[in-house]
């Protein structure tokens, strides 16, 4: 048995809370669309539960266990509340990258309280300039979901070079403490009002060396914080370990508006016979459920490919990377589609104010705007090799 997989007794621990809390979070929600944020008590409870320690190093107090499992629990949140799901995802996920940082980032971080959170905006709209030491930091950054709940932010930047005022290649995450930053709210959108993703502004703050995180490192599945962190939970790339932050909510509201649609069926008449009885309601939930089981354990076996190269101390070959990135992205296209046919099914009664389907169906269609769910640059991407282009042009 896998100590660190779904498969373990503190994973089924795990499980176990995260479904135990869903009648509150579904209480909560409308507090959290109202105020903007998931509340404090939510966050107090993921805490407690162990939800952020489960990527997090073992020498921080953490389980450092399979992402398996982190988005199974992630996905049992968001059935009944993905604003909370959505921040547990982006929150916690940074908990694991801080361990590819240089151990003196963590040190930084967690040294007095390995609870403290870090929320991040990974945009490369800040401005750089290089001095003795590290770095003089600036700039304003959208999407900075869950950062009231945060004392340090993740924030993204390209160094300039004399030869390359601005070049991807040189792109980095800057580690940025909540004394150098403030949080704009603005966070006025129609779904996953609750994460309360607002802007972040910086300005001219010292970032130094150590609190910088290459994107090529990440990529190569070779960072600083390999040095102190072993484990092969932190030779994944970044980037596929970061984007199923981002979808694995949408595909839990869509396990969530399935259960609604199954709710509204019971009791809706639909012309001479009950929606349940109707041919139709069946057959659409009967393949909705079918789709969602099958991108979840599209998920599974991808993180088991890559753990198994990871364990194997091998690289995760190029070509199932993109695959595995379009895997991620579409996510969110499918979860739409098939929210668009429930609501339709629905009636009348779907798109009333207090439908529990409309929520759940906005909450999806707002997930579709950030970058990582947008599909056709990864389609794109995989088309191109499978039609024999050698270099894969997307992050991977």
């Amino acid at each position: 048995m896998n100590e660190y997989g779904l498969d373990s007794p503190r994973a089924k621990q795990l499980l176990t809370a995260a479904r135990a809390m869903g009648p509150t979070l579904k209480e909560r929600r409308a507090q959290a669309a109202r105020d903007q944020r998931v509340p404090t008590e939510t966050v107090e409870e993921f805490q407690k539960a162990g939800f952020f320690k489960i990527l997090q190093p073992e020498q921080w107090g953490g389980y450092a266990m399979d992402p398996q499992v982190f988005y199974m629990v992630g996905l049992e949140v968001a059935r009944h509340c993905p604003s909370s799901a959505w921040i547990l995802g982006v929150i916690a996920v940074h908990n694991w990258q801080l361990a590819v940082f240089d151990d003196q980032a963590a040190q930084d971080v967690w040294k007095d309280d390995p609870t403290v959170l870090i929320s991040s905006s990974y945009a490369p709209v800040g401005k750089v300039k290089v001095v003795d030491g590290g770095f003089r930091l600036s700039g304003r950054w959208s999407f900075s979901s869950g950062s009231e709940h945060c004392k340090w932010a993740f924030l993204g930047a390209v160094v300039p070079t004399p030869e390359a005022p601005f070049d991807m290649a040189n792109y980095r995450t800057f580690l940025v403490p909540i004394e150098d930053y403030e949080i704009i709210p603005n966070w006025e959108v129609i779904g996953l009002q609750g994460t309360g993703s607002h802007d972040i502004v910086v300005e001219d703050a010292f970032v130094p060396e150590h609190r910088t995180h290459k994107s090529i490192d990440g990529f190569l599945c070779d960072n600083p914080g390999n040095a102190v962190n072993t484990a092969p939970l932190y030779r994944m790339p970044f980037m596929q370990v970061f984007v199923r932050a981002v979808c694995t909510a949408t595909l839990g509201a869509c396990e969530g508006a399935l259960e609604a649609f199954v709710e509204v069926a019971k009791t809706r008449q639909a012309g001479p016979v009950k929606m349940k009885d109707d041919p139709f309601a069946r057959v659409l939930a009967a393949e909705v459920k079918a789709e969602i089981e099958e991108m979840k354990l599209t998920m599974l076996r991808n993180f088991d490919a890559m753990m198994a190269c990871c364990r194997a101390g091998e690289p995760i070959p190029v070509e199932d990377r993109i695959r595995y990135r379009y895997d991620s992205a579409v996510v969110a296209d499918r979860c739409l589609a098939l929210s668009s046919k429930m609501l339709k099914a629905a009636g009348s009664g779907g798109i009333r104010m207090d439908s529990e389907l409309l929520a759940y169906h906005l909450d999806i269609l707002a997930s579709q705007a950030h970058v990582a769910n947008h599909s056709t640059p990864f389609a794109a991407n995989m088309g191109g090799v499978l039609f024999g282009e050698e270099n894969a042009d997307y992050a991977l």
